[in-house]
């Protein structure tokens, strides 16, 4: 072998790993943008969470705002309306026995893992029946005073657990937490 043939080897080494290298980077390139699509777009980053003001809702009423393109019904229970959900038995709930509560996952449906606040005042709840997508209508609406899809007649009680009706699951808590005493961030 001579000293020639020894540089040539290196030679095409370099053409070799160079090549590759190129080709690699071509790759990546073209393939970045077909990745980086499936990002959330700006707008949907900046309503991944909102900012409610509850200081006008009076107690016994419900707001409903809309969050990710879904109604979320916030609610601030009256004495009645905590003492009627509190007093619901864990073996009356034979529907759904899950809390479906984000903040509090894995728990049981008593009233305590569903509510806000310690004192069970506020009340917050994607506005979506989960049997097809409609929306429950509120205000003591249905058998147990809470909420009540129409549609297909589901009943829903003053801490948004299925009672009643074809849904199976009760209405889910998001991620929610106070700010101050007069701000909700959800999400």
């Amino acid at each position: 072998m001579s000293h020639a043939d020894d540089h040539e080897g290196t030679r095409r080494d370099f053409l070799f790993y160079a090549t590759g290298g190129a080709g690699a980077i071509a790759t990546c390139a073209a393939v970045w943008p077909l990745v980086n699509q499936m990002n959330p777009s700006a707008d949907v980053r900046a309503l991944s969470s909102i900012r409610v003001d509850v200081s006008d809702v009076a107690v016994g009423t419900q707001l409903t705002v809309k969050w990710l393109g879904k109604p979320v019904f916030i609610r601030r229970r009256s004495a009645e309306e905590i003492e009627e959900a509190r007093s619901v038995s864990l073996e009356d709930l034979t529907i759904d026995a899950e809390s479906r509560n984000e903040n509090r996952p894995g728990t049981d449906a008593a009233d305590v893992n569903r509510a806000m606040d310690e004192a069970g005042e506020w009340l917050v709840m994607m506005g979506v029946c989960t049997h097809l997508g409609c929306v429950p209508l509120g205000d003591g609406a249905g058998e147990f005073g809470g909420w009540f899809c129409p549609c297909h007649g589901s009943h829903y009680d003053t801490s948004g657990r299925i009672r009643k009706g074809p849904a199976p699951e009760n209405l889910p808590v998001p991620v929610a937490s106070f700010v101050d005493e007069n701000t909700i961030v959800l999400g």
